[in-house]
């Protein structure tokens, strides 16, 4: 059985920034055909629940305040990259527009919700690793690759 990296909030876990979820009943669908790995790499790399926003601006990542918290996130990629190669994994599906785990989109650093193309910083550390990285919604496509 794959196992597959997850963002814990699309489980229901409260990781989100504001101390909630962004639960994807949709995941369930997956529990029988892979072994799920939780991870919240902002969480993992040391930051609070709730904590303030942050977003990436050109190399690093700052929250609202103005503070750089780009040690943080790496921390929190680099945990998801030891996870991922520990249990093998090849596919994750991560948070969309998150500043780790953006997969196509990010928002654009100036806090205004306007989204960019980009990715997170450990959807890029994955992606690097060769692991194929859906967000929220693109569950059915992974679905089609592991029941092969």
């Amino acid at each position: 059985m794959e196992s597959v990296l997850i963002s814990a909030c699309l489980l229901g876990r409260n990781t989100k920034y504001n101390g909630g979820n962004n639960y994807k009943e949709e995941v369930n669908q997956l529990n029988s055909i892979c072994k799920l790995i939780p991870i919240c790499p902002e969480v993992d790399g040391g930051l609070s629940i709730p904590r303030i926003p942050a977003e990436i601006q050109k190399d690093k990542v700052i929250n609202k305040n103005g503070v750089d918290v780009t040690r943080e996130y790496i921390n929190g990629a680099r945990n998801a990259l030891d996870l991922a190669k520990s249990h093998n994994v090849k596919y994750a599906i991560l948070k969309e527009k998150s500043p780790s785990c953006g997969v196509h989109e990010i928002y654009d650093g100036t806090f205004s919700g306007i989204k960019i193309s980009g990715q997170g910083i450990t959807t890029k550390m994955l992606d690097e690793l060769g692991i194929l990285v859906f967000n929220e919604n693109e569950i059915d496509k992974l679905v089609s690759l592991l029941k092969f």
